[in-house]
């Protein structure tokens, strides 16, 4: 048995021991990529950040090198002097390590690979082990551009991308999966960056394109649609929380849809993300703010607001605040901040009063309706209702002023009150031309203290706006404010920005992040699959002078992306979850591109971009058991087949078609949506008055635009809906379809009728029966598994 505390020193030697150098040709063992892994799992229970057995831990680079209560634990260079080396190899001197029943033991070839590591230098990361930070952990370093790597087969690459993911491909000797054919990689493109299906027409000039530089023309030409806006702004919007109401219980109607159209021009004009970024956060304290600066500041306005009668004010503002920091913790900085809002943070860096020192930076603010101007006709009834409103609130502050005995412009802390009470009882005159919420930066700061375990009412020490010690500082300055900290946010030493937003961007292509916990870049979440290429990707992104469209193609041109998605069962078993990247992924389409694919397939899409929310038809009584149902009045008009990013979001009672594929809620910021199989999803496709209005109509373009053989209906309906040819056996199983279809809808009329809806008008029977049977046929189209999926 190991006693005491020579055991642990021997153990925390043995850590750093000398590893044997690899043979020629061997792989470059990698700490964060095959040391830390080991170490985590066998060691960290007895010398973790936790628990420190005889001094040692192993869970950081700096702790490592300082050794034990016994002296230095780990050699560089020199596994046989290295104690951590001798103990796991269980050298005949020691007992091995980790004692039975203490932790995973480790294989032969794990020893091996410790053992090479520390005679290889026994090198923590790119980054040098010695910084200043206060930690060593891998994202809280700047990036530094790697070189590309060698690699064996360069005919397969593109551009600096695949050489970073064939490197580790080459090192598992596993071969990438050929190119998809020409129809797939038009489909794939379109839905993801534009989130609509190619049309037969679009699919056929690129089939008919031999250029050598189609595909890069293809990319560009998506890339300058107005839909890409639409397309990414979704998915921005998933992160801001957007929704049309102000959540809670009472759940009353707002009016953000100016932001929504703010992101999707932002994003159409390839803003820069830095920009992007500043206007989001802090457009209002722009020097020369224009109108669309300070609409941009929504983004922060998508909080929710509690209007219950009864309801402490300060409270839900407080929640509003810290909610507005959770939310840019996790967009930006891939940080649980929220962990550190009663205590300091368990696992990452930040001590609570950084997590206050953050929180006011948005505590020093107000919440505030930009109103628009009206027109020209309504001008003067406007401003009639704007001086009774301020003529109101001048006798209030009267009769306030005259409870205290003084007047209100001699005693600030008496009109500071008023101004609150004010603001409280009154509502602003909105505009006939509508407005918007946006943030406005307060002439006097509120003061904010660190809350005592998170109790609001327990306030402890006055904090001033700045930002964690772990990361680069704020610029020397008096004081601080939303502005510096948007612009410090990013700033090109922040080592977590450019990471986050590429990595989240790498999660949109291939169903998952380099780093898998996209959300979480800490101590707890999981390490990058390919760190190297992640820091190439963000110092390209800064590089390109932050445009998102340029790193975009970047993605989308490299044969990475453009892989087959076939399902490799050898590759499966080296690799289940393809993170070597082997292939591309199946991706099950967001639920509003899953409607956006159906409009586009039965000729119905409206393809008007920005303006306030619609009202598709939704299943009659969804939501009448709630206690306050809300209006929706069913457009009629074209509105009503406008994209699925556009239908109106009541946060109590959200859109049932999309809740059923995974629509975020939007309570809270949305990074990754998680993607279920359900059967209630089958039924919606089959069943959901809006599914059925295009199956409809897809049956009714199937029969009026197609050739009238079977055959060629069939084939232009997979054109229109999974954008190839059938294949014979699918051709033959879908005639013989709707040859049964007829003779069933022959006997039964009736049937025909119920399933054609109301719209029958100058249709004989005979037609009847036939578009019936090209709707069922339409319905099992839009129910196939490839047509709600990218290839």
């Amino acid at each position: 048995m190991w006693r005491g505390t020579a055991a642990l020193f021997i153990f925390a030697s043995m850590l750093v021991s000398r590893t044997i150098q690899g043979s020629a040709g061997e792989p470059q063992v990698d700490y964060l990529r095959d040391i830390k892994p080991l170490l985590k799992r066998s060691c960290y229970r007895c010398h973790g950040a936790a628990k420190q057995t005889s001094g040692l831990r192993l869970d950081t680079a700096r702790a490592t090198l300082s050794g034990s209560d016994f002296g230095e634990a780990i050699v560089p260079g020199e596994s046989g002097e290295s104690l951590l080396y001798l103990v796991v190899s269980g050298s005949k001197d020691y007992q091995q390590m980790p004692p039975a029943g203490e932790g995973e033991p480790l294989t032969s070839e794990e020893v091996v690979l410790i053992q090479r590591w520390i005679d290889s230098g026994a090198k923590f990361h790119d980054h040098q082990q010695s910084d200043d930070s206060g930690s060593d952990h891998w994202s809280f370093q700047k990036p530094e551009r790697p070189a590309v790597p060698a690699i064996k087969n360069s005919a397969w690459v593109r551009n600096e991308i695949d050489a970073f993911v064939l490197a580790r491909l080459e090192e598992k000797q596993i071969s990438p999966s050929p190119e998809a054919d020409r129809v797939t990689l038009i489909r794939r493109l379109s839905f993801d960056l534009l989130g609509l299906p190619p049309t037969p027409e679009e699919v056929s000039q690129f089939l008919a394109d031999k250029k050598p530089n189609a595909y890069e023309k293809l990319v560009d030409r998506l890339l300058a649609s107005p839909h890409y806006g639409e397309r990414w702004g979704r998915h921005w919007l998933d992160a801001a929380r957007y929704a049309d109401s102000n959540g809670y219980g009472f759940d009353s109607a707002r009016n953000m849809w100016r932001y929504r159209d703010w992101v999707i021009n932002a994003l159409n004009a390839d803003m820069p993300f830095d920009q992007f970024t500043i206007e989001q956060i802090a457009g209002d304290m722009l020097p020369g703010a224009t109108r669309d600066q300070i609409i941009a500041t929504g983004f922060h306005r998508n909080s929710l607001i509690n209007e219950e009668g009864g309801a402490d004010q300060e409270q839900f503002r407080i929640d509003a605040v810290a909610d507005r920091l959770h939310t840019t913790g996790a967009v930006w900085l891939g940080l649980t901040l929220e962990c550190a809002r009663c205590h300091t943070h368990r696992y990452d860096p930040i001590t609570q009063r950084e997590y206050y020192e953050m929180f006011a930076f948005f505590n020093a603010d107000d919440d505030y309706d930009l109103n628009f101007p009206p027109p020209p006709d309504m001008a003067e009834e406007f401003q009639k209702k704007l001086d009774k409103f301020d003529g109101e609130l001048a006798e209030l502050d009267r009769k306030i002023a005259a409870v205290y005995g003084t007047p209100a412009e001699t005693n600030g802390e008496l009109k500071k009150l008023m101004n609150e009470r004010t603001r409280k009882m009154w509502i602003k005159p909105r505009s006939p031309a509508g407005w918007a919420m946006v943030m406005q930066h307060r002439e006097q700061p509120r003061i904010t203290r660190v809350h005592k375990r998170g109790n609001f009412l327990d306030q402890g020490d006055i904090v001033a706006g700045s930002v964690p010690a772990v990361l680069p500082q704020l610029p020397e300055a008096e004081a601080h404010n939303r502005l510096d900290f948007a612009r410090w946010l990013v700033d090109e030493n922040n080592p977590l920005t450019p990471r986050v937003t590429v990595n989240r961007m790498w999660q949109h292509y291939f169903g998952t992040g380099i780093v898998e916990t996209e959300n979480d870049f800490g101590a707890q979440g999981e390490r990058p699959s390919h760190p190297q290429l992640l820091d190439w990707l963000a110092s390209e992104f800064i590089a390109r002078s932050w445009s998102m469209k340029a790193m975009h193609k970047l993605i989308v041109t490299s044969a990475t992306y453009r892989q087959s998605s076939h399902y490799r069962p050898e590759v499966a078993k080296i690799d289940p979850a393809n993170r070597l990247l082997a292939r591309q992924s199946r991706l099950r389409l967001d639920a509003e591109i899953i409607r956006d694919a159906a409009l586009v397939a039965s000729g119905l899409l409206n393809p008007t971009v920005g303006g306030k929310g619609v009202y598709p038809p939704r299943p009659e009584g969804v939501y009448s058991f709630t206690e306050n149902d809300k209006p929706w009045k069913v457009d009629t008009g074209p509105d009503r087949y406008r994209r699925g990013m556009y239908i109106y979001f009541w946060r109590s009672q959200p859109f049932p078609a999309l809740m059923a594929f995974d629509f975020p809620e939007s309570n809270v910021t949305c990074t990754r949506r998680v993607r279920s199989n359900t059967p209630l999803q089958a039924l919606t496709l089959a069943n959901d008055p809006t599914f059925m209005e295009m199956v409809r109509a897809l049956a009714k373009r199937i029969v009026n635009e197609a050739s009238p053989s079977d055959e060629e209906r069939i084939r232009y309906a997979f054109r229109l809906c999974m954008a190839r040819e059938p294949n014979s056996l699918e051709a033959q199983r879908l005639a013989l379809l709707i040859s049964q279809q007829r003779e069933a809808y022959a006997a039964e009329k009736l049937a025909a009728i119920a399933l054609l809806g109301s719209d029958l008008k100058d249709i004989s029977d005979d037609d009847k029966i036939e578009l019936a049977a090209w709707t069922t046929f339409a319905r099992v189209l839009m129910n196939l598994d490839e047509f709600i999926t990218r290839e």
